[in-house]
């Protein structure tokens, strides 16, 4: 694919019906695989982890033992938590830990919320995932959470399924209606306080998503080793013509050297890869 660094992770599979004592084994000998295969090609190979967000306290000490002994830049999360939303006050204190050690968070959606409407014709995947990722970065924002937690660094799959794309009637929503008006700043302002992955399939998609959250925020992603992923992420990138060429260098690899606080950016690195 001609990438140079990769972002590693485990896939995004939370078993949130996990007991503690599950959940800690599960989320231990997760990270430590990830850690042990990162170490295989420490100068490409850079790895994120899994939490166990069901249980708050647990959630946090893994974050820091993923962080820390172990090495990784960070955990992976779905969108939901069970029924909990990612931005419900219970997990206040794992946001807040992420933020403090400036880990990185990544939000891929595992499977689909939204009912029988999309069981055929793969629709859970191709119209349920982008969804599902919507529906939570909405709540992240709407609620106030980026407000109280500025430093977080959080990176959204999939272009941020399509909530870049229409972010104009948040925009609206939060100006006529006072139930909407739990952030500070109107929402398509945090879209510049998130990073975001390129695979949104289309040129036209990838102009757009720089142009609304900044071409410093947008980094490669491919999606491997998933059918919905791609194999020429950088081809992608080449063929949007509407991107500067600073704009297309930050993209292939200064935007994840940042994120993932690298200290030498590599030709090409993705932060949107292999989970």
């Amino acid at each position: 694919m001609g990438i140079d660094i990769q972002l590693v992770g485990p896939m995004p599979m939370p078993h949130y019906w996990a007991d503690r004592s599950l959940a800690a084994d599960f989320s231990r000998a997760t990270n430590e695989g990830i850690a042990a295969f990162c170490r295989k090609a420490p100068d490409r190979l850079i790895g994120l982890g899994t939490t166990a967000l069901q249980h708050p306290d647990l959630a946090v000490a893994e974050l820091q033992h993923a962080i820390g002994p172990l090495g990784l830049r960070g955990v992976s999360v779905p969108t939901t938590v069970g029924t909990r939303e990612l931005a419900d006050p219970a997990h206040e204190p794992f946001w807040a830990a992420a933020a403090a050690a400036g880990a990185l968070v990544l939000i891929h959606p595992w499977g689909c919320s939204l009912g029988p409407r999309l069981a055929a014709h793969y629709l859970g995947n191709t119209i349920g995932q982008p969804a599902e990722t919507t529906i939570a970065l909405s709540h992240l924002i709407f609620s106030g959470l980026l407000d109280r937690h500025p430093r977080l660094r959080l990176c959204a799959c999939h272009g941020g399924g399509y909530l870049p794309s229409y972010i104009g009637r948040s925009d609206h929503a939060w100006k006529v209606r006072p139930d909407a008006r739990g952030c500070a700043d109107p929402p398509g302002a945090y879209l510049r306080r998130i990073w975001f992955d390129s695979l949104v399939f289309t040129t036209l998609g990838l102009e757009h998503l720089v142009a609304v959250a900044g071409a410093d925020r947008v980094v490669l992603g491919t999606d491997y080793p998933f059918d919905m992923g791609v194999t020429d992420p950088l081809q992608r990138l080449d063929a949007a013509t509407g991107l500067s060429a600073g704009d297309r260098e930050a993209i292939r690899g200064k935007n994840a050297t940042e994120l993932l606080r690298l200290t030498a950016g590599a030709e090409a690195a993705t932060a949107g890869g292999t989970r």
